[in-house]
């Protein structure tokens, strides 16, 4: 069954005559055909009134496809406007505004009229808005950001339920009713606790300097991105520093400077022009999320280690519950979900082809909980599309669970779960739990396996952190060949790509916490790690087990853990240590930078991309708005009775969108 669309998107417009037609330009008032829907607003920088050639847009439904236009006005000496426009038939289309000024230009957009140096954009999203709606530099950042994956020349279109998200997750970036930043940046857990808000601040004081008609060529100059066009207007230029924001962000810093329209702003540079949020559901549900798994409507399924206390120095024992936020970061409603045999989820969570949700119980918990966590870390729960249990109270048992991590799914729905406890790998044929089947290849072949991963073919690739190795199985479960090249020490996370290969995030001195399960054992091997940056690397192993004679190394790297790829097959890398994400040339070296080859950094090679918003992160996933979530498993400092974090981070627009649930190989959405 199908989340509903409520929990999603907005309201759908309904009543509404289909299929008339549009008038080309409104200066106001109301029409008097029935079923036509009247927008207002302003257009502004700062406190300063635009006028502006005002364009309501349905956005179009697939890439390539452009967007129409529904209604056009200019904004008169106040930056006011009115707008008639006929409702579209879809309740899934998302409808934005542009205000275009500044000397006109010589080429001509698709939509028909000649391209301004200044775009203001706001996202109105699916559904009628109701009320005032304001377009300044704040909410293009916001649309810009949101919406990077799915703009090209200065229009956006893309499929759902990417596109739709995207637009919900702008309205946490800026408030367009009244054009200031959107409570979820301006407050906690964001807020003054991390730079985003400023960032994005400092961002509209950039775009400000062009909106005054002073910096337009400087900003379309730094903007560009190697190997593709010059933006024309200010949209296109905040999309494509969200596309690559590594990209001369000294030199734009210096564009803002001496403006201080929007506050607070930044003091100084960044390393890069990302901006990262963080979420918390209930704001009492999360300790220690482990792993995230987004279902087909993007909505993000996490397991979490331990029961939430607010207390780092009270003991905790294993969470309880299986937590699911909304694209834009709320709970789901009846969220979060208990019963199944949950216990102290670690690094496994999965989505299989029907929608059904599985979560690997590891047994984290503290000392003096009343369950012995044998008992509990020999299964793994089942859930439905909705959050109803399926497993019995005790978990699924069969196949010889041990102390369960990594977990995926394949397209057949066969279940693949790392026990890192037991030297082995637990199938389960086409998620029917009684039949699931223990696969040991014997020895020390494969010691702590962790992580998990399905390739192009069928096979599953599984890591040996204790052993050094990467085991490849047959689509069946038979072991087929060990890996040990390519520097592949201390391996976590796998995942693969649409070329056959697999990318392999070596941890180097990162330990598998499969032995000890209390927070104090574990965290005293961190303590060893934590201050040590070595051997943190990728390898990459081909379709045919080979790899590269070296691994793939850059100070964006520092204790990886988890790993994922986008649906430009470039390659992102969770840290546990150093407040980073990386973000690698992948092998389809045609989506990257020119110049750049396979492995290379695409984010900064000397910090990847910093947030103060991490802490220490294992899972990393791609939505598909192309939004990057990680989870803040463990706080920075480790040595604590409950050491786990409290948030999920996720960087808006950074990556290429990928087809939920993932289920191998990315899918391109």
């Amino acid at each position: 069954m199908r989340l509903r669309r409520a929990a999603l998107l907005t309201v759908a417009l309904a009543g509404l005559a289909a299929g008339a037609a549009v008038p080309s330009e409104t200066t106001g008032g109301s029409p008097a055909w029935h079923g036509v829907l009247k927008q207002q607003g302003v257009v502004r920088s700062g406190d300063r009134p635009i006028a502006a050639e005002v364009t309501l847009l349905q956005a179009g439904d697939r890439p390539g496809a452009g967007a129409r236009p529904l209604a056009r006005t200019r904004s008169d000496a106040h930056g006011r406007f009115t707008l008639s426009y006929r409702a579209p038939d879809s309740p899934d289309a998302v409808l934005y505004l542009t205000a275009d000024s500044g000397p006109t230009g010589h080429p001509r957009s698709r939509t028909g009229h000649r391209v301004r140096p200044v775009r203001l954009v706001a996202v109105i999203g699916t559904g009628h808005r109701h009320g005032k709606v304001v377009l300044n530099e704040r909410t293009t950042v916001a649309a810009g950001f949101a919406m990077a994956q799915f703009t090209r020349g200065g229009e956006m279109a893309g499929r759902r339920p990417g596109l739709q998200n995207a637009a919900a997750v702008s309205h946490n970036l800026a408030d367009i009713s009244d054009g200031a930043a959107a409570e979820v940046l301006a407050t906690a857990p964001n807020g003054d606790q991390t730079s985003s808000l400023r960032a994005f601040n400092t961002l509209a004081d950039i775009l400000s300097g062009c909106t005054a008609g002073q910096t337009c060529e400087s900003l379309f100059a730094l903007a560009t991105r190697p190997g593709a066009p010059a933006p024309r207007e200010t949209f296109q230029a905040v999309a494509d520093i969200a596309r690559l924001p590594g990209n001369h962000p000294a030199e734009l810093f210096a564009l803002g400077e001496g403006r201080d329209t929007y506050r607070p702003r930044l003091a100084e540079a960044p390393d890069a022009w990302t901006i990262a949020l963080r979420y918390v559901g209930n704001g009492h549900e999360l300790d220690g999320p482990g792993s995230v798994a987004l279902d087909a409507e993007g909505t993000a399924w996490i397991g979490n280690n331990y029961r939430f206390n607010a207390d780092p120095l009270q003991s905790v024992c294993g969470s309880r519950i299986l937590s699911r936020l909304t694209p834009t970061g709320q709970d789901v409603p009846g969220a979060p979900y208990r019963g199944g045999g949950l216990y102290g989820v670690g690094f496994g969570t999965a989505i299989d082809p029907k929608g059904r949700v599985w979560a690997a119980n590891f047994g984290f918990q503290g000392t003096g909980c009343p369950i012995d966590a044998s008992l509990l870390y020999r299964s793994v729960s089942q859930f439905t599309a909705m959050g109803r249990p399926i497993s019995p109270p005790q978990g699924w048992r069969f196949g010889d669970i041990v102390q369960p991590q990594g977990t995926v799914s394949d397209r057949e729905g066969n279940i693949w779960i790392a026990n890192c406890g037991g030297r082995s790998v637990t199938r389960i044929p086409r998620g029917d739990a009684v039949r699931a089947r223990n696969i040991a290849p014997g020895g020390e072949s494969l010691v702590k396996p962790f992580g998990v991963t399905v390739d192009t073919r069928g096979r599953a690739w599984v890591t040996g952190n204790g052993s050094d190795n990467v085991t490849l199985l047959s689509p069946w479960g038979e072991p087929l060949r060990s890996i040990t090249g390519g520097g592949i020490k201390r391996p976590m996370g796998i995942a693969s790509d649409t070329l056959g290969n697999v990318w392999v995030a070596n941890g180097g001195a990162l330990v598998a916490p499969c032995e000890g399960t209390t927070p104090a054992m574990v965290a005293e091997a961190v303590e060893d790690i934590v201050t040590r940056h070595v051997d943190a690397s990728v390898t990459l192993i081909r379709p045919d087990g080979s790899t590269p004679a070296e691994p793939f190394v850059n100070d964006g790297l520092f204790l990886p853990w988890g790993i994922a790829v986008d649906g430009d097959d470039t390659v992102w890398v969770a840290n546990f240590g150093g407040h980073r994400l990386a973000n690698l040339c992948g092998a389809r070296v045609s989506a990257c930078p020119p110049g750049l080859r396979t492995g290379d950094p695409i984010s900064p090679a000397d910090t990847g991309y910093t947030s103060d918003g991490l802490e220490r992160n294992t899972a990393v996933q791609i939505d598909p708005s192309g939004n990057v979530w990680l989870v803040n498993n463990w706080r920075t400092i480790p040595l604590q009775t409950n050491p786990g974090g409290y948030e999920i981070v996720v960087f808006v627009g950074l990556a290429a969108p990928v087809r939920t649930p993932l289920l191998g190989p990315p899918r391109h959405l």
